[in-house]
């Protein structure tokens, strides 16, 4: 069976040390190079879809989660409280929305500023159990990948499928196998805001989007945030088990605690809704999951070393090395033992592209290049780097069809996505 732990391990990705302690991963330079190439993606992916990136503390006072409901619905989830003073008592955020409903009531809205799309790929902290930690898959220090769409009430669904959308197309970059989707629901019990005309309306909103959209999904009752329902986008694992990477949650709850507020063309007051989305969920989730689906042969253009440059003998390599990294690559050079052992290195590293270079070929301003699953090609230098250049670049220009594509639903059970 596949695990990336032991991968993890082998590849050099990331790292657990009992001084740092369980659940909180150190990622190494090969690790986190990968996890550097996939956020620029996401980063970019958003940018065109008209989101605006912000910062925010991964603490807070206690009043901010209190208001936003955390502390009372999701405090055993939570690290304790940090009482600085009898009056000054902090907490670990166990989720970013509170931080950006605060930047969306930072100054007055109007009806033209919205929708006001906001993402942050921030820092988050849960009280796991350390009978449930695990590598990258479970953890108490959460790098998510959030955002928080405010808009109208009648813009909600529109929002809601554009997110849908999104994700399908950075799952097709990322190697992401789709399941299909998930309709999380509320359940019994006082974990969930008591308001029961507000969640028909929200997950009527959800319902009309995944039809709208053509899609089969299962409904899945306790499964919900405590604010709101959420689509969850199903995927599968290498060992053919279903699980949750990315969610869509739609929420009317936090913004009447925070009041937020807009003009409308009217001159009136009005109340926004808040998408909570994810696109691709946590950098730890995500890579827990992209190490097992691609057994650590990551594609090109977010594997950690993109080319590894072989020298045989006293070759000058400084020139073609030099302009590898000119062009945007993450590439090293190799002197280290014999040619035959180093691409076995380089093979066992999974790395996509290998230049070797001997007298011969720096004579001629040649390479000998070997592709990981595919041949050896001697080219011009220039040649070499414009192709390995092109099969590294971020695949921001492809897309998949709109809407829901070809997903099947999801089997019951699968695990719940993480509240944002």
């Amino acid at each position: 069976m596949i695990d990336h732990r032991k991968l993890g391990r082998e590849l050099e990705l990331f790292h657990s040390d009992p001084l740092a302690g369980a659940g909180l991963p150190i990622w190494l330079p090969a690790g986190a190079a990968a996890r550097h190439a996939v956020e620029e993606y996401i980063r970019e992916e958003e940018r065109r879809a008209g989101y605006q990136h912000v910062y925010s503390p991964p603490v807070a006072k206690r009043q901010l989660y209190e208001l936003s409901g955390h502390l009372p619905h999701f405090a055993e989830d939570m690290f304790p409280l940090m009482r600085l003073s009898p009056d000054d008592e902090f907490a670990l955020r166990p989720a970013l929305c509170p931080h950006h409903a605060l930047v969306y009531r930072s100054r007055g809205r109007s009806y033209r500023d919205l929708p006001l799309r906001i993402a942050e790929l921030g820092g988050m902290y849960r009280a796991e159990r350390s009978g449930v930690l695990g590598g990258l898959s479970r953890v108490r220090s959460i790098w998510l990948n959030d955002g928080h769409n405010f808009c109208p009430l009648d813009r909600a669904g529109e929002e809601v499928a554009a997110v849908l959308e999104m994700i399908q197309r950075a799952h097709a970059a990322l190697g992401v196998r789709p399941a299909g989707f998930r309709l999380s629901l509320r359940g019994a019990g006082d974990k969930y805001v008591d308001n029961p005309p507000m969640w028909k309306r929200t997950e009527d909103v959800l319902r009309g989007v995944l039809k709208d959209l053509c899609v089969s999904y299962v409904e899945a009752p306790d499964e919900a945030a405590f604010y709101g329902p959420k689509i969850d986008v199903q995927v599968v694992d290498a060992a053919g088990r279903e699980m949750t990477l990315s969610t869509v949650q739609l929420d009317f709850h936090q913004a009447a605690r925070f009041d937020l507020s807009y003009v409308d063309r009217d001159g009136e007051r009005r109340r926004p809704v808040i998408v909570h989305r994810s696109v691709v969920g946590s950098m730890e989730r995500l890579f827990a999951y992209l190490v097992e689906v691609h057994e650590g042969a990551f594609p090109a253009w977010f594997a950690p070393v993109q080319l590894e440059i072989l020298p045989v003998g006293d070759v000058a390599v400084d020139h073609f090395s030099r302009a590898a990294i000119a062009a945007g690559l993450r590439a090293e050079v190799s002197w280290e033992g014999t040619l035959a052992a180093r691409v076995r290195a380089a093979a066992k590293r999974k790395v996509p592209f290998v230049a070797v270079i001997g007298a011969r070929e720096a004579a001629a301003n040649n390479v000998s290049l070997r592709i990981r699953n595919g041949g050896e090609h001697p080219l011009p230098a220039p040649e070499a780097l414009t192709r390995i250049s092109a099969a590294t670049h971020p695949p921001l220009d492809k897309a998949v069809g709109g809407g829901g594509g070809p997903l099947g639903p999801p089997a019951a059970g699968a695990a719940p996505g993480a509240v944002s």
